[in-house]
């Protein structure tokens, strides 16, 4: 039998003034793009714990979400685990090999204010 039950619950995080950055980008995508990274987000939820090819620890405590696009586009979600739930905290379209920098301390800047 198949288990069809969600093993962890992906939320948005949630800025001080009340805006949700990774839901705010993904509206701005096309529907096909937000149709694909939702449903590899979805992935993520039901198969947690999950690895290659949707999801990846790419430093300690953060973990992205692996998307690709038409065209040869790649996205990705940056999220963390709080509390049983999974907290999408950075979302953008990777351009090079290696995730920037300014991607990740963002994120990370993000999980440290949500677990102090």
């Amino acid at each position: 039998m198949i288990d069809r039950s969600k093993k962890i619950t992906a939320r948005f995080y949630l800025t001080a003034p009340g805006g949700k950055p990774v839901r705010e980008w993904l509206l701005e995508l096309s529907k096909d793009d937000r149709r694909i990274i939702g449903k590899d987000i979805q992935k993520v939820e039901f198969g947690w714990p999950i690895g290659m090819p949707y999801c990846r620890n790419i430093q300690r405590g953060l973990w992205e979400v692996r998307s690709r696009l038409p065209g040869g586009r790649i996205a990705r979600v940056i999220f963390c685990i709080v509390g049983g739930e999974m907290v999408l905290l950075h979302g953008f379209e990777k351009k090079t090999q290696k995730t920037p920098t300014h991607d990740i301390e963002l994120a990370r800047r993000r999980e440290r204010e949500i677990t102090k």
